[in-house]
């Protein structure tokens, strides 16, 4: 008789956790997960994949007006936002079966409701208690709303997929990519948005000349984006809500959305009474291999909080289970991890930022163009693309690329794979390239910029 109910229980049904179940019972493991929620986590369910569907919504009104330009007579196209909703809660729901599918395929059993340690090998699910010979945790994680007056008034990412109707004006606070992200669907949607940020730029971490080429185009199309402010409460009146800054400002906003930060999904689940040592925000604190501080209790994805990424979560929870049950002990490669904003236009960038080089590697080589996108040499849209390369002079590797512009998380997704390989400049150069096309601008990057300090001397 076995000694467990399970050789594998998992927590949480999101990207991290479903993908680790999965390899697990292909070894042959005895798996169960369990979910309080519907299955597909926060990549499926209330994150990646509806916010991209809302980004391409958003989207059209540019394309509309773009049409213009090449002989299209579009009639007066309006936004319908509730069946934007609708049809997006359709493809959610259809996702979540699939999800649902390939958990009964594999032979993974779903237990429905939210998990709690009892000991390091027992787990309490409902009435139920599930024990098992390795438990993995893969809860994610949850916007965080600071305790300000008048909290309660905003809304967090959440909410804002499932707004009944389009607000007419939008508050958007947070410089982050999901701040960014919601401030041009709302605006592409028609709404009048004013983001604030704390800080001078939008997307800290990310190449200060994205940062900047980002937020002059964000103002472009209509967004106001406050610098240096920061709201000290919020306050509901007949005809709306009121933030008021420290800078003395009450803006008026008929919805408030909170983007400025997560924190893992760790609350209240008995981790620490069963050993398992938890860090800033309640992360879960494991090694390379995703073990926590109990031998038996891995953990994978945003409740680690490593690198907060959905593909990332999935290739820890693969690692993870190909090491545990299928005798191959790996761990994750996060260096040259690729990533993309889908703002419009949206940004995509790999390897190092030029700040990051210049710390890690002393003087770099950077290559750097902007230009109208030839689409727009007709629009005459205030659009441009940026590319950049970073680039080690002493090895002559590329350290980092960086662009925004249309189609940039598709064309860097290619890059990726050159700087997984270690690829040269030279190596660069030496590609011909697709014309006319904005990747092939990746590969005719020739001057060198001077160094920052003559630059700044111009």
């Amino acid at each position: 008789m076995a000694e467990y109910d399970y050789d594998l229980l998992v927590v949480g049904a999101g990207s991290g956790g479903v993908r680790a179940s999965r390899i697990a019972a292909g070894h042959g493991a005895r798996v169960a997960i369990c979910e309080d929620s519907r299955v597909g986590g926060t990549c499926v369910i209330r994150g990646c994949i509806p916010k991209k569907l809302l980004v391409y919504g958003a989207h059209f009104r540019h394309d509309f007006e773009d049409s213009l330009a090449y002989g299209w007579q579009p009639r007066h196209p309006t936004l319908d936002w509730p069946t934007l909703i609708a049809n997006k809660d359709t493809e959610i729901d259809r996702l979540n079966g699939i999800y649902i599918k390939l958990l009964r395929d594999a032979g993974v059993e779903l237990v429905p409701g939210r998990g709690r340690l009892i000991d390091a090998h027992t787990v309490q699910v409902g009435e139920r208690l599930l024990s098992a010979g390795t438990i993995l945790i893969a809860t994610g994680g949850a916007p965080y709303l600071p305790p300000i007056p008048g909290i309660e008034h905003a809304i967090s990412s959440n909410e804002a997929l499932d707004l009944a109707t389009l607000p007419r004006r939008v508050v958007v606070v947070g410089g982050g990519y999901i701040a960014v992200e919601f401030a041009n669907i709302f605006t592409g949607a028609g709404a009048q948005v004013i983001q604030i940020i704390r800080g001078e730029e939008l997307l800290n971490g990310f190449d200060d000349d994205v940062r900047v080429e980002l937020a002059r185009q964000m103002r472009t199309q209509g967004v106001e984006i406050h610098t240096r402010r920061q709201v000290v409460r919020i306050e509901r009146h007949r005809a709306g809500l009121n933030v008021v800054t420290d800078h003395g400002e009450a803006i008026e906003a008929d919805a408030v959305l909170y983007a400025t930060g997560r924190r893992p999904n760790t609350a209240g689940m008995g981790l620490e009474e069963a050993g398992v040592e938890l860090g800033r925000n309640g992360a879960i604190q494991v090694d390379d291999f995703s073990q926590t501080t109990v031998a038996n209790i891995y953990a994978v994805g945003d409740a680690t909080d490593r690198l907060n990424l959905t593909p990332v979560a999935i290739r820890e929870g693969h690692l993870f289970a190909d090491s545990v049950f299928g005798g191959r002990r790996l761990a994750a490669d996060r260096t040259n991890v690729a990533t993309a904003v889908f703002s419009h236009p949206p940004i995509a960038t790999v390897g190092l930022t030029e700040a990051q080089a210049r710390r890690r590697h002393g003087p770099v080589d950077i290559y750097r163009t902007r230009f109208r996108p030839l689409k727009h040499t007709l629009t005459k849209r205030e659009e441009f693309s940026l590319m950049k390369l970073v680039v080690d002079p002493a090895s002559d590797r590329v350290l980092g690329c960086h662009m925004i512009g249309a189609d940039a998380p598709e064309i860097i997704q290619g890059l990726a794979v050159a700087l997984q390989c270690g690829a040269t400049k030279a190596q660069f150069d030496a590609t011909i390239g697709i014309h006319p096309t904005a990747a092939e601008e990746f590969v005719t990057l020739r001057t060198k910029l001077a160094e920052p300090a003559a630059r700044a001397a111009e």
